[in-house]
């Protein structure tokens, strides 16, 4: 059984789930509802339930900041990456490797990941991912440039492309 702690962290975009086990951070969720639907799902899916601690991301939590306020350009966060496994596992290691105020497009990160033309793959594995903003799923748009949903929150993915586009160098 892993065992699970949980913070619930403010940021521009909404409240921010934090959740960390022994091996790193397992799940980053901008809250869409009540902290305790996304706890109950993630107890599923982890098979322990997460316990409130205040300590238990406080490093995650004072990097958003800094990723918010401007003077962080990437997360030095382990992550525990136990819920993500195949392909979207792969997409997501591209992801990571888009640099702060680049986008890329699904089809690029298909190619990265070792499959091309598994663009769609590559939007269901950006949807899917456990971990909002600390890999950066924001940075990846359409061919055509559109930015896409981003889980249904549009405003919150051009947030954070013009936090990164308005960033000094």
């Amino acid at each position: 059984m892993t065992s699970a702690a949980y913070a619930v962290h403010p940021t521009p975009i909404g409240d921010a789930l934090l959740v960390a086990t022994d091996d790193g951070l397992v799940a980053l969720t901008v809250l869409d509802g009540p902290v305790y639907a996304e706890i109950a799902r993630l107890s599923l899916v982890l098979h322990a339930v997460p316990v409130p601690d205040p300590d238990a991301a406080a490093e995650v939590a004072r990097q958003l900041d800094e990723y918010f306020a401007g003077t962080r350009r990437g997360f030095d966060v382990e992550l525990d990456w136990r819920l993500v496994s195949g392909f979207t596992r792969r997409a997501l290691e591209a992801i990571i490797d888009v640099p702060y105020g680049v986008t890329a497009s699904y089809a690029e990160i298909a190619i990265a990941a070792g499959a091309p033309g598994a663009n769609r793959a590559v939007g269901t594995a950006c949807a899917r991912t456990p971990w909002s903003i600390v890999v950066p799923a924001h940075r990846i748009v359409r061919s055509d440039g559109s930015i896409g949903e981003y889980g249904g929150h549009p405003e919150r993915k051009r947030f954070l492309l013009e936090l990164e586009a308005g960033a000094d160098e």
